[in-house]
């Protein structure tokens, strides 16, 4: 089976059903999303999709980019891009198969069952110390080979730690995305396509991911395609300049062979149609490729460790307007520097993609990995407004203006928290506040963004922003969630005999002395009024005595 040429893509369609199309297919206007019956495939066929645009793209300029984007094309076209690879996307067969060992044989060794592809699945140590209590064993037996094959990329893409040689991926185990995508407008309804090619590089953006693209033989892209020691030594590790910049999107970080010799037929248990060919186990092997090195890959986030710049993966907690300076514009302070993904900073840095009219929102997801063990899928998308419009200078004032916002707002969710712990316990007392913390962003979450939508509207017109103004609002109503969450939500709604009003009344009191204190005022870049000087004590005059 090949994927180039197999319908085995499930997407939903402009009239809302569900659909599977080939590859070359993704140019439909009528297909609008990807629609996989799991969250984490859909994250996965994203990339998949927009890794093979990338590698097989003729977009030289920012020109051409553009027409691609205005005049999708159509099957045939996208067919004679995908032709000359079409030997990296076999799934199985006797040869190089598509994200699998070149040289493993599913009759090497023991065989794995086939849930083991699935990241949330319980480990070999799960099942064995009989741990899996929220996320049980043997409710995945056999996959069809479409779901096999999304399996089989979400895995490597991801690629958690899996015990001694079991690499994670070159962005580390559960990376973080974040993609641009595209929404409907009054005059154009978007497609698939649009959101997949918003992602998609030219000539001179591919140069910021890094690689050497003179390495021209397949193998530097797809590493399937050979030997690992072709590409890295044995006991060592794969850096950047040893592959071609797309290797990036096809990192092969476990090395895995399916068996596709011992099937049955019968109903997928992810997708839950029949097929004669579904998979039921696999082999792999420890010591795959170990990337090393400076990677930058394209649609990951980096912030600034002691280590150099590192990939974002996802926390507990989620995501939430905090992280809408750092993923869409980037940020730097005193504490922390933040570089947004290079197909979020390729795009906003260019000036072809101004006047594309086609409203955006940034796409983020991934997995909360502790270790092995996947704790949670995150995603959320955020609305970016006309900030594809505006100009260096106006995006530069959005940023500035937005660091404050996200300053006096961390600010405000620590006043928050101090008083709520203050009401409820000593000053010292430990524990875990994360709840309080939730409230607070998600109650101030519409604010912020009815604000932000504002700002970037002034920013981009001819006049000056009013970020006086503005600024001045998100302060009103940091004073005003803080207040009501404090007095309705942590502490004012408990049983009277529970609490210490004392307490209560002093912790209420020095919340609102720094709601209304310098200290927010300060970290939102706001005047802040000077304190009248103290009058030095001293002796009084002999005029002055002898006036007593």
């Amino acid at each position: 089976m090949n994927l180039l040429d197999e319908p085995w893509l499930p997407v939903q369609m402009s009239d809302g059903t569900k659909s599977w199309i080939r590859p070359s297919q993704l140019g439909g206007e009528r297909v609008v999303a990807f629609y996989a019956d799991r969250a984490d495939f859909n994250g996965a066929l994203a990339q998949f999709a927009i890794g093979l645009l990338q590698t097989c793209s003729p977009a030289q300029s920012q020109l051409q980019w553009k027409r691609l984007f205005e005049n999708p094309p159509g099957e045939d076209t996208l067919q004679t891009w995908f032709e000359p690879h079409s030997a990296a996307f076999e799934l199985d067969g006797d040869g190089p198969r598509f994200m699998q060992d070149f040289d493993l044989r599913a009759t090497d060794g023991d065989p794995a069952p086939v849930s083991g592809l699935l990241i949330e699945s319980p480990g070999e140590n799960a099942v064995k110390n009989n741990s899996d209590h929220f996320i049980k064993r043997e409710q995945v037996g056999q996959l069809c080979p479409h779901c096999v094959g999304a399996a089989l990329f979400t895995l490597q893409t991801n690629a958690p730690a899996g015990g001694a040689g079991h690499r994670t991926g070159l962005r580390g185990g559960g990376p973080l995305t974040t993609l641009l995508a595209a929404a409907d407008s009054a005059e154009k309804p978007s497609s698939l396509w649009h959101s997949l090619w918003l992602n998609v590089l030219d000539r001179a953006g591919l140069r910021q991911v890094g690689g050497n693209d003179d390495l021209e033989e397949a193998w530097f892209t797809f590493p399937w395609l050979a030997s690992i020691d072709r590409l890295q030594k044995v006991g060592g590790a794969t850096a950047p300049s040893q592959v071609h910049p797309v290797h990036a999107f096809w990192g092969m970080p476990r090395r895995i062979r399916l068996d596709f010799e011992k099937v049955a037929a019968g109903a997928c248990d992810v997708c839950g149609r029949h097929s004669d060919r579904c998979v039921q186990q696999y082999l792999t092997r420890n010591y795959g490729l170990n990337y090393k090195g400076a990677w930058k890959h394209p649609l990951s986030p980096y912030y600034q460790a002691k280590e150099g710049m590192l990939p974002m993966h996802p926390q507990p907690g989620g995501f939430g307007y905090r992280h809408w300076l750092g993923w869409v514009l980037g940020m730097t302070n005193e504490r922390r520097r933040v570089e947004q993904a290079v197909v979020v900073s390729s795009f906003f840095s260019s000036r072809v993609t101004e006047r594309l009219g086609v409203p955006l929102r940034l796409w983020a997801f991934g997995f909360d990995m502790d270790n092995m063990k996947a704790r949670c899928w995150y995603e959320s998308t955020m609305p970016v407004y006309d900030l594809g419009e505006c100009d260096a200078a106006a995006q530069a004032l959005v940023r500035d203006t937005v660091t404050s916002w996200i300053n006096g707002a961390e600010l405000a969710a620590s006043y928050l928290r101090g008083a709520v712990k203050d009401a409820w316990f000593s000053h010292d007392a430990r524990g875990d506040f994360s709840h309080v913390d939730a409230s607070f962003w998600s109650r101030t979450e519409a604010e912020f963004y009815r604000l932000l939508k504002q700002l970037i509207h002034a920013a981009r017109g001819d006049a000056a922003a009013p970020t006086k103004d503005l600024t001045e609002q998100w302060l009103a109503a940091l004073r005003r969630h803080v207040t009501m969450l404090f007095d309705g939500e942590w502490i004012g709604t408990g049983p009277i005999e529970r609490q210490n009003p004392a307490r209560i009344a002093k912790a209420n009191e020095q919340l609102r002395k720094s709601l209304y204190g310098p200290k927010l005022r300060a970290a939102l870049a706001l005047e802040v009024e000077a304190k009248p000087a103290k009058k030095k004590a001293g002796r009084a005059s002999p005029a002055a005595k002898s006036a007593e």
